[in-house]
């Protein structure tokens, strides 16, 4: 068994008992690794401690719970694997910044830590050929923009750090979407696009939420941002619904491209990351994340 293997296999059993007491000895088993050497291979792959990555998952899963039902938040907390309601809300506020109470009262959306795909990191496709890893299909290929496109929009400065929280990006694009209506001379065929780029304070990056504009067609009031003409690698992905694009399969595409198949194809980026969304269909959402390249 690969060893990459025997740690999602104990990922998989973490999501399907989080109720269930987690003990090291046992998770060890699963993997077929003693305790000692399961700890130290698990931090690596997963990013995270054992019992640190079991809280994370614990607490992303409570939290949609709440959002869904209005069963006692004590309930809720004993039925994710927490001892008491003190240590569920104190857990709670130390990864959200709000109580499971005020979460609530006044719900925001999420930003989760959420359970990797470790089989990612260890396949490189080929240009055009689809990968299918963990419910989702993503497929690369590298294409030349030859005129530059615009897009009007709004932004937002993001921490760097990818830890639980607030989703700020989520609240942004539902900004957006109300100012939409304001932005004239939209493409009609043009995509909304999500990028990431240099921030203007230590610590952060800008965040641009937008749509396609005609060429030359500055809004008033929004932000606006080039895609400039060039080589581009493109992965894209699609997912069952539009919730999970935009979560597991986006970080996951990322993570893909900047941690296999750039450095694999001797390739760095311009600093940006740009989000193309299209239309979605009953059987599938879909997305494309474009990278300028250039040789290292």
């Amino acid at each position: 068994m690969r060893a990459w293997d025997s740690i999602q296999n104990t990922l998989k059993w973490m999501e399907e008992n989080l109720s269930e007491r987690m003990e090291i000895e046992k998770l060890a088993d699963i993997a077929c690794l003693s305790p000692f050497y399961y700890q130290r291979l698990f931090r690596r792959l997963a990013g995270k401690p054992v019992m640190e990555y079991v809280k994370l998952r614990r607490l992303a899963n409570a939290a949609d719970h709440l959002a869904k039902n209005h069963r006692r938040i004590l309930d809720v907390s004993l039925d994710f694997g927490f001892e008491n309601h003190e240590t569920f809300t104190r857990s709670f506020k130390g990864a959200y910044g709000v109580t499971p109470e005020e979460y609530r009262t006044a719900p925001r959306p999420l930003s989760h830590f959420l359970m990797p795909d470790l089989s990612l990191n260890y396949y490189l496709v080929d240009e055009n050929v689809p990968l299918m890893a963990d419910g989702i299909i993503l497929e690369v290929r590298r294409t030349v923009l030859k005129v530059p496109r615009l897009f009007a929009g709004i932004t937002i400065q993001n921490p760097i750090a990818d830890t639980p929280g607030i989703d700020y990006l989520s609240e942004l694009w539902t900004r957006f979407h109300e100012q939409k209506q304001m932005v004239q001379n939209f493409l009609p065929n043009g995509n909304e696009a999500g990028v990431a780029y240099q921030g203007e304070s230590e610590g952060c990056f800008t965040y641009f939420a937008g749509a396609e504009v005609k060429d030359g067609a500055m809004q008033r009031g929004f932000t606006h941002w080039t895609m400039p003409a060039g080589e581009y690698a493109v992965c894209s992905f699609e997912a069952e619904n539009f919730y999970l694009l935009t979560t597991n399969a986006l970080n996951k595409a990322r993570d893909y491209m900047f941690g296999v198949w750039l450095p694999n194809h001797r390739l760095t980026t311009e600093p940006f990351m740009a989000e193309l969304y299209f239309d979605t269909a009953p059987e599938a959402s879909t997305m494309e994340i474009w990278l300028k390249t250039k040789a290292v």
